[in-house]
């Protein structure tokens, strides 16, 4: 006989699921064509001072941010109404923009009233009300109008509006809150996909695996050959459950990395997991000679119409690479951008470039921020970042373009761009000719290129075929300028050289570049619930989590290397200077050493130097003193077959010497195990060049008490050594010679930052 079920053992049914009132609609309300017409949006930053704008023009009573939330057709919605009169009463939708409001797409306007409406019943049922006034508030941030639509509607008929939604979205959560439940029993169990850990391996997937779980940052270091990739992404996935986490980023400085990151997730067979391959957009778009809306693109043509199709056929994928998210945007006759921009938000693990959540406009970020969601990163080669967040927090304007724009524009245009050319002619005034470094960028210039960028928009949203050859001067200035929103003590205005002028005073090129990249990323360390850097060259781990700006609660560890010094024969050339003064000097006594070394260990190596220039000096002389030995060499514009035809040369049992440019394509993320490579030269210690821009930079970090020259200089080169060198040894098996072309290497201070297996003291 069956045991009666109380109610203290009887299952507790599953809470509905919830879904905020933005999310609902962008899944239930879009409909027809993908419209992106260039009418630029403001900022984040400029969205949120023009919501404050209209809020504070409000008399008492009126509320901000109203938090709201009830049931609906099995969902639990929720959200914040931008405004609400309780006097009217009257809910209030407010949305920012640049330009004329009569430009916004009409399918955009329906999903703003759409959301209008929702929250119109949302306050009619926390208010017991019987109508409400619904009204859209267009705030322009340039001229600070205001466009004031209003309907009035019955709670009778906002609720039928809202059920309807909820109905159509219901079957979609019910069926992904089955799936998170699944993928976390999932990775609970989840086993480690080799027989064994390797050497180093075990320490680095316990301390990722603690971190992630109790939502710490942590930075590690962990050699080259002992599986970062696989430690990293196991300790992560098993954290998922346990930190109730919504998604994992996977992100990488440099492209070369996330095909390592995808062949690690296929190895892992986690099932039901959905992973997604995120590119950028040039290398998605299957019609970049069109504008990305329906009367131009076949695949914007009724994008949204035909988009709840291709994301049920996406979801039943698992891993939506490149090629297999492009064979599902196609058969369904849609973009396959814009569908990776939507599964982004229907994705267990994300694998992509750091713009995804650093960048100003990065959508992982903005949408984690939207939903409340709790984000895992994993950040592979780390020591990258510092830079490609400078770069990602930089802006430039070339006189050129903006020349060459200005000369192709319509007449309607004609008064705004003679408007910049003025203001950048005022800004040749008093330039020296060089580069010149100021504190802050000039107000009045900034305001002209705001002005300017409003009438781009206006003719560019009008005339959506015309306007496409200024697109790219268009992303310039809208880039410019959001860049100048966060402009602070970690950036400099840069004037400096462009092309000559035809006629007249020839005008700089002006650049926003930053240079301590670490105030700018907080809020995104902080958006996060845990991170962890890896990298086979991170250390000091101060100097990075300085640079990153990382807090005090940062977690560090240092995996000790499997390698040993036996399975490396070092030699520094003692008396060598290849200081860009001594070089020229230099040179024959540099090949003499690269002749010995090669002729010493027979097989493939390979030699790096500064710069292209060095280089093809080099190259030059060691053909005329050893012309038996093959040689091949990187180029300063190689495409990936050129690249891929310079790595083929490394073959088993080969010979020859290959020159490449340190921190190149071929200074990391290569692997050549085995004889394919058996011996590696470094040429300099990859010292950055004494620059003005560096050497603000090295200023900057004295005013706030640290080693300026050791952490703008020393570092970073030595980084580069280290990855350079890296290509060598790859697993424990591994046997080569490295060659240490510059008498630097032997110094106390230049040791101490080099791996301690190396053997130097």
């Amino acid at each position: 006989m069956p045991r009666s079920v109380t109610a203290d053992t009887a299952p507790r049914p599953p809470e509905p699921p919830r879904v905020g009132v933005r999310s609902l609609c962008a899944f239930a309300a879009r409909t027809g064509d993908l419209d992106h017409r260039f009418t630029p949006a403001p900022s984040a930053l400029a969205g949120m001072e023009g919501h404050a704008t209209v809020t504070a023009r409000r008399a008492a009573p009126y509320q901000r941010e109203r938090t709201l939330a009830a049931a609906c057709a099995g969902l639990w919605l929720q959200g914040r109404a931008d405004g609400y009169d309780p006097q009217t009463p009257r809910v209030e939708e407010i949305k920012t923009h640049r330009g004329d409001p009569a430009l916004i797409a009409d399918n955009q306007r329906a999903l703003h009233w759409a959301q209008a409406r929702v929250y119109g019943w949302l306050l009619c049922e926390a208010d017991a009300l019987d109508a409400i006034e619904v009204a859209l508030v267009y705030f322009d941030i340039d001229s600070g109008r205001e466009t004031v639509l209003v309907e009035r509607h019955t709670r009778e008929a906002l609720a039928a509006h809202t059920q309807a939604l909820c109905e159509r979205y219901r079957d979609w959560a019910l069926q992904e809150q089955a799936h998170r439940r699944a993928r976390n029993a999932a990775l609970a169990q989840l086993p480690f996909p080799f027989d064994g850990y390797r050497s180093g391996q075990r320490a680095l997937t316990e301390a990722v695996f603690r971190a992630q779980r109790a939502g710490r940052h942590l930075l590690a270091q962990a050699p080259t050959g002992i599986g970062k990739t696989a430690a990293t992404l196991f300790g992560a996935l098993r954290a998922m459950p346990l930190a109730d986490s919504d998604q994992l980023l996977v992100l990488t400085p440099k492209g070369t990395t996330r095909a390592v990151a995808l062949d690690g997730l296929r190895r892992l067979r986690a099932q039901p997991l959905r992973v997604l391959e995120r590119l950028a957009r040039d290398k998605a778009c299957e019609h970049p000679d069109k504008a990305c809306h329906g009367d131009s693109c076949p695949l914007a043509r009724g994008f949204y119409d035909r988009l709840g199709a291709a994301r049920a056929a996406a979801v039943q994928r698992g891993l939506l690479d490149r090629e297999a998210l492009r064979a599902v945007a196609l058969a369904h006759g849609i973009c396959p951008y814009y569908l990776a921009q939507e599964m982004q938000r229907w994705s267990d693990v994300v694998v992509g470039d750091v713009n995804h959540w650093f960048d100003l406009n990065a959508q992982a970020w903005a949408m984690a921020q939207a939903e409340g969601w709790r984000v895992q990163l994993l950040l592979d080669e780390a020591h990258n970042l510092v830079e490609r967040a400078r770069q990602m927090h930089s802006a430039e304007l070339d006189p050129l373009r903006f020349a060459a724009c200005r000369a192709q524009a319509p007449r309607a245009l004609a008064a705004s761009m003679n408007s910049v050319h003025r203001a950048w002619g005022a800004l040749a005034r008093d330039w020296s000719g060089g580069t010149q470094l100021d504190d802050d960028p000039p107000d009045g210039f900034v305001s002209t290129l705001q002005r300017h960028l409003s009438a781009l928009g206006d003719f560019m949203a009008q005339h959506p075929e015309a306007g496409l050859p200024l697109q790219p001067w268009l992303f310039d200035v809208l880039h410019f300028l959001r860049v100048a929103e966060r402009f602070g003590p970690h950036s400099v205005f840069e004037r400096s050289a462009g092309a000559p002028a035809r006629r007249g005073r020839p005008r700089p090129r002006l650049a926003l570049r930053c240079l301590l990249p670490a105030e700018l990323l907080q809020p995104r360390w902080a958006g996060a619930h845990a991170a962890t850097l890896f990298s086979a060259t991170l250390a000091p781990l101060d100097h990075a989590q300085r640079l990153l700006g990382l807090d005090a609660h940062t977690a560090h560890i240092d995996v000790p290397s499997p390698f040993s010094a036996a399975q490396l024969r070092l030699r520094i050339a003692h008396g060598l200077s290849t200081r860009w003064a001594d070089r020229a000097r230099t040179l024959p006594r540099l090949v003499d050493e690269l002749v010995a070394h090669v002729r010493a260990t027979p097989g493939n190596h390979l030699a790096f130097f500064s710069s292209f220039d060095y280089l093809e000096q080099a190259l030059a002389a060691f053909r005329a003193a050893a012309p038996e030995v093959p040689v091949w060499a990187q180029s300063r514009a190689m495409d990936e077959g050129a690249r891929e035809a310079f790595l083929a040369r490394f073959a088993p049992g080969g010979q020859g010497l290959g020159f490449a440019v340190l921190g190149g394509v071929f200074a990391e993320g290569i692997d050549l195990p085995g004889d394919r490579l058996v011996g590696v030269s470094v040429a300099t210690l990859g010292l950055p060049p004494p620059e003005p821009l560096t050497e603000a930079l090295r200023e900057r970090l004295e005013r706030q008490g640290a080693s300026g020259w050791r952490d703008t200089y020393l570092v970073p080169g030595l980084h580069k050594v280290v990855q350079a060198a890296g290509r060598l040894i790859r697993t424990p098996e591994d046997r080569g010679a490295l060659l240490l072309l510059d008498r630097r290497f032997a110094d106390p201070e230049v040791r101490a930052l080099l791996p301690a297996w190396w053997g130097l003291g």
